[in-house]
């Protein structure tokens, strides 16, 4: 073991890797910042990147992007009270509030500690795990890998979000988008709609930009967000040093609570940062400060959504089980370096197992020391409208989406798939277990294959399989028990009936996605019996339950709906501006509309002036021109120019 460990870290240490590792830190440390992005977008822009790379080097960039996420996200929520992603929200309100009291520099300086430690303990308990992986992988053959998939794919639907309906109609929706393109076991191209494009099936890269980036960025523009009104002064680091101190014991529990929480796939790190706060405050005598600024919160949630990022690999490398959104890109990528979770990477590439160790563990103590470096400047920024930012960001995306095939087709369907993530996040469905299913549709159909060729249905009956499908059965069985319990006696409503949408969510939008969605699920089952049987058995895993629930939505939704169209109203023009650049890119080409949306975000978004809205627009569409060239790839032309 000793000798993979240092062979791993002597290939990391090769400048080329270190390099790629340290700017994959940069990325997660920008996204981390950006409130609603964080690691699901930073490995997104990253994904294009890595195969330009060697696969260590690839990796390593993607490894150092998800590590740091949840260190940097702390700058975020600590300043403008604004979580950098769901796991930072105890962070956002315990921090923001020290931080209106003068004592940001406290708050910051125990999050940044919490962080790194919560890091290194993931990483250490990782390293332990890796001799014994070995033995306990071996033993599952493909109905038990199949079934910890399927058990995956539920975790991700029942656990993230407040409604398991939307939650399990989103994970079908992610697996009919994976089976679209080129069936494994037999000879079927499947919906297609007769378009040379899809013949591929749709890229992870631009999946996972359009469900996230690009949906975050619309919410951001429409909102202005990112704008702190008041300026936050970050000095005298030394108290945060000894609430961490003082707090260490806390810090380590609750760094082993997001371990647990990141080996039980999709989990991740939501769940257990407020299990890890939770336990702070019930093991706190005076519960009086929470909500109003306890240091204490700080350091578990910290402590805890940082630890989680490891073990949210350790299912994904194991068991092809993706512990989290994140995870599931990472494992898209491992797929596409050639590399195959279980058996084989844990006996031939142990080396690459030691890698992720570290990588984290690297990447975590030095994310946190440049977080100690640039947080003063920025606390100095905080007034900069997110336009600025989003002017590159959105073309990022877009270069990033067209490295896929270098057609149109990309940057149509990364703003489709942009519209539909926005459709998600305002109908309150829950998207990680969309992207998910996405992930996981192809290895899912491998197994389930290979299962039936080799056991028929008899493999149903074999005891891990049943001993793994429990997990998804006690508990529905119990949530059943519950709900029958509730509505026995008259009057008496079950806990998800006073509102069965979320106040958050849009009643209008939901039934909108839900007829959509109902719409695709009915035409994917009239096509799916022109394909041979083989093909059929991957889609109709997504389609059987994903109708009902789809349908059911629809009658829910026409109960509960509401007019309340005009609330979003803000955003539906970003939407609508960025669907029209996209026809205009194809009919004209990328430079004139991309010089009129740079204007658009700079001049109308950000009210910045002309003058230096003009300079910054040069640097930005330079950069664009720039990325191209050194991608070798040429830029749309346009439809209408290619004519003439």
């Amino acid at each position: 073991m000793l000798e993979h460990a240092l062979t791993a870290l002597d290939a990391l240490f090769d400048p080329l890797r270190l390099a790629a590792l340290f700017a994959g830190m940069i990325v997660g440390m920008v996204f981390g910042m950006l409130p609603g992005l964080g690691g699901v977008a930073a490995v997104s822009i990253l994904l294009p990147f890595i195969y330009y790379l060697d696969d260590y080097s690839g990796l390593a960039m993607l490894l150092g992007a998800v590590s740091v996420v949840y260190t940097s996200d702390t700058i975020t929520s600590v300043l403008l009270g604004a979580p950098g992603s769901p796991a930072s929200a105890p962070t956002a309100i315990e921090g923001h509030a020290l931080a209106k009291q003068g004592q940001a520099a406290r708050a910051l300086g125990v999050g940044f500690l919490a962080s790194m430690v919560g890091g290194l303990v993931g990483a250490l308990i990782l390293f332990l795990a890796i001799p014994i992986a070995g033995p306990i992988v071996l033993m599952l053959s493909t109905p038990e890998l199949f079934m910890f998939a399927l058990v995956g794919l539920f975790f991700a639907s029942s656990m993230i979000g407040k409604d398991l309906a939307k939650g399990l109609a989103a994970a079908c929706l992610g697996v009919l988008l994976g089976v679209v393109g080129p069936a494994q076991a037999a000879a079927d191209f499947r919906f297609t709609f007769g378009q040379v494009y899809l013949l591929d099936g749709f890229s992870l890269t631009i999946v996972a930009l359009g469900l996230f980036g690009v949906a975050e960025v619309i919410s951001m523009l429409a909102a202005g967000g990112g704008i702190s009104h008041e300026r936050m002064e970050v000095v005298r680091w030394g108290e945060g040093f000894r609430d961490f101190w003082r707090n260490k014991w806390l810090v380590l529990r609750a760094a082993f609570i997001g371990v647990l929480g990141g080996f039980v796939p999709a989990v991740g790190a939501s769940a257990s940062t407020w299990v890890a706060y939770g336990h702070a405050i019930r093991s706190t005598k005076d519960k009086s400060k929470f909500g109003k600024g306890e240091i204490r919160g700080i350091a578990a949630s910290e402590g805890a959504n940082n630890a989680t990022v490891i073990s949210d690999l350790v299912p994904t490398v194991l068991f092809s089980v993706p512990g989290g959104p994140a995870a599931a890109i990472f494992l898209g990528a491992l797929f596409s370096f050639g590399y195959y979770p279980g058996p084989r990477m844990i006996n031939q590439n142990p080396d690459l197992m030691f890698l992720i160790v570290w990588s984290v563990a690297l990447t975590s103590v030095v994310g946190a020391a440049l977080c100690f470096a640039i947080t003063p400047a920025l606390a100095r920024l905080t007034r900069i409208p997110f336009a600025i930012i989003a002017a590159p960001l959105v073309l990022i995306m877009v270069i990033g989406a067209y490295q896929s095939t270098s057609t149109m087709g990309d940057i149509f369907m990364l703003f489709t798939l942009g519209a539909l993530g926005w459709l998600m996040k305002h109908g309150g469905w829950p998207r990680a277990p969309a992207l998910v299913g996405f992930v996981l549709s192809g290895p899912m159909e491998q197994y389930f294959w290979l299962t039936n060729q080799i056991h028929g249905w008899s493999w149903l009956t074999r005891p891990g399989v049943l001993l793994i499908s429990s997990v998804i059965v006690i508990p529905l069985i119990l949530s059943t028990i519950r709900w029958l319990r509730t509505h026995r006696t008259p009057g008496e409503e079950g806990p998800g009936d006073e509102d069965a949408t979320p106040p958050e969510s849009n009643r209008g939008i939901a039934l909108v996605l839900a007829v959509t969605c109902s719409a695709m699920f009915s035409y994917a089952l009239w096509e799916m019996f022109s394909f041979n049987p083989a093909s059929r058995l991957m889609p109709s895993l997504a389609i059987v339950p994903g109708l009902p629930l789809a349908l059911w939505l629809v009658i829910r939704g026409v109960r509960e709906y509401e007019n309340d169209f005009a609330r979003d109203a803000g955003e539906l023009t970003v939407l609508a501006v960025l669907i029209g650049y996209t026809i205009a890119v194809w009919a004209i080409g990328l430079s004139i509309p991309t010089v009129a949306l740079i204007a658009y975000m700079l001049l109308y978004r950000a009210r910045m002036r002309p003058w230096t809205a003009a300079i910054y627009g040069v640097f930005v569409f330079g950069i664009v021109r720039l990325l191209f060239d050194l991608l070798r790839g040429d830029a749309p032309v346009g439809a209408l120019i290619a004519l003439s």
